[in-house]
Formats: structure tokens, C-alpha cells, sequence
């Protein structure tokens, strides 16, 4: 019997200093970019897939660590997005969380995957931003009273 493919978890992490939030350059190559939503050549927040057991809140902070180097303040995050992302060939329920109290720089912790992470102001984004990225800021930019689902 074939096994019946299952949604996974996924969480992404709005880094915001000074109004300007924290996106990372995808590679441009699908392989190295390592994106089941077929996000290469975007730019993401650090995010990434749940690990089996991690609770929502130890996988963001584990993926910002592991991406930028960055420890956030696991008592001052808080969910501002949870959306589907459905592609041809994958599925995934995005967990989208908003961090302003964080300690450390930003740094390229794995060069094959993002390239660069920069500084964007919200009213100047990049052209090109991974599609769960982007609804994490439409929700934090409409400054929702309840929990939209995307």
C-alpha cells in the first residue's frame, strides 16, 4: 500500500529592528537553495521545517540560530500568520512568528542556501519575496485583530 502524503510544519521568523525587517537571499540554484516550495532565487526570512518532537517555539529559534546567528527571545515572539503553502509537489502549514527583542548580529551561517541577509525597510522590499515571507508581512502590515488564514 502506498503511503498517503501528509502537510508539513513549517516556521518562518519576522526579524524587526527599527521598522525594517531581516530577509536572506536564496541561491539562485533549486538544489542548493534547499526549498521545498521552490523558493530559489527569493528573498525569505530565516525559517524552516519543524523537526519531529521540537515544539513551534524551539524551531524558530533553532532556525534564526542556525541561519543567522542570531538568538531570539523565545518569551517575546508571537504568531502573527499561520497560512498554507501549497505547491505541485509539497505542502506545508506555516507557523509565521514576529521578533523584535533579539540579541547578536546577522551572519551567513549557510553560504549554499542564502547567500547574503540584509536589511529591508517594509515600505522598500525586494521584488522577489518567498511567497510564505511575504504573507507573514501582509499579515503584520494589516495589523489584523484575529488570526487570518491565507
Amino acid at each position: 500500500m502506498e503511503e498517503k502524503q501528509r502537510p508539513k510544519v513549517g516556521v518562518g521568523v519576522m526579524v524587526l529592528k527599527n521598522n525594517k525587517v531581516l530577509l536572506g537571499k536564496r541561491n539562485d540554484d533549486a538544489e542548493k537553495a534547499s526549498s521545498d516550495l521552490h523558493g530559489e532565487g527569493t528573498w525569505t526570512m530565516p525559517g524552516g521545517k519543524l523537526d519531529f518532537q521540537e515544539t513551534l517555539i524551539d524551531g524558530a529559534y533553532r532556525e534564526v540560530l542556525e541561519e543567522t546567528n542570531i538568538k531570539i527571545n523565545k518569551d517575546k515572539i508571537k504568531v502573527i500568520s499561520v497560512a498554507d503553502e501549497i505547491v505541485k509537489d509539497n505542502h506545508y502549514v506555516t507557523v509565521g512568528f514576529l521578533c523584535q527583542d533579539f540579541e547578536g548580529e546577522q551572519g551567513v551561517m549557510e553560504p549554499e542556501e542564502i547567500t547574503e541577509w540584509k536589511w529591508f525597510g517594509l515600505d522598500n522590499l525586494p521584488d522577489k519575496v518567498f511567497p510564505p515571507s511575504a504573507k507573514m508581512i501582509k499579515a503584520f502590515l494589516g495589523h489584523e485583530t484575529e488570526l487570518k488564514l491565507f
